[in-house]
C-alpha cells in the first residue's frame, strides 16, 4: 500500500511544482507587459513614435483591435475566447512533459502570461496596446514576444523528447 500512495504523492507534488513555476513566470510576464504597456499609454498618443535604436528599434504606440498578424477580425469577445481555447489545448498538451522539463514551465508561463496581458488589454481597453516597432515587423508589446518565446521553448522541447524517443527505441 506505501508504494502507491508514494508513487501518487510524488506526482502531485510534481503536478504542483508545475503549477507552482508555471504561474510565478506567468505573473512575472503578466506584470511586465501591463507596466510597459501603463508607461506607453502615459507617455505616447495613439500614432506616436520615436526612436530607440536609429533605423532598428522604435517605440510606436499602436492601439491593435485586432488578432495576431491581424488576423480574426477586431471582435474582442471572440479574440478572448479564441485565446482563451488556445491556452487550454496549450495547457492539456503538455502538461505532463511540464512535470517533467523545466524548459516547458517556462514556456507555458510566458505563454500564460503573455496571453492573459493580452486579454487584460481587451476587457480593459477593447484593443491590444501595442508599442515595440521593428519597421519590417508589425508593431507588438511584451505578452507578444513572451508567447512567441514560449512557443518556440516548446517546439525546442518537443523535437528534443521526440530524438530522445528515437534514440531510445534504436
Amino acid at each position: 500500500m506505501g508504494a502507491p500512495c508514494e508513487a501518487w504523492g510524488a506526482r502531485s507534488l510534481g503536478r504542483s511544482a508545475v503549477k507552482l513555476i508555471t504561474l510565478v513566470v506567468a505573473v512575472m510576464v503578466f506584470v511586465a507587459d501591463q507596466l510597459t504597456k501603463h508607461w506607453v499609454t502615459a507617455t505616447f498618443m495613439p500614432g506616436e513614435s520615436r526612436i530607440l535604436v536609429p533605423h532598428l528599434l522604435y517605440w510606436t504606440y499602436v492601439q491593435n483591435t485586432r488578432g495576431a498578424f491581424g488576423l480574426f477580425g477586431d471582435q474582442p469577445w471572440l479574440l478572448i475566447v479564441l485565446a482563451l481555447a488556445v491556452l487550454a489545448i496549450f495547457w492539456f498538451s503538455f502538461r505532463d512533459i511540464a512535470a517533467r522539463s523545466p524548459l516547458v514551465r517556462l514556456a507555458l508561463g510566458g505563454i500564460v502570461g503573455g496571453a492573459a496581458g493580452n486579454i487584460a488589454d481587451r476587457l480593459q481597453h477593447r484593443y491590444v496596446v501595442d508599442f515595440i516597432d521593428l519597421r519590417w515587423w508589425p508593431v507588438f508589446n511584451v505578452a507578444d514576444s513572451c508567447i512567441t518565446i514560449g512557443v518556440c521553448l516548446l517546439i525546442v522541447a518537443t523535437l528534443a523528447r521526440d530524438r530522445a524517443v528515437a534514440r531510445s527505441q534504436s
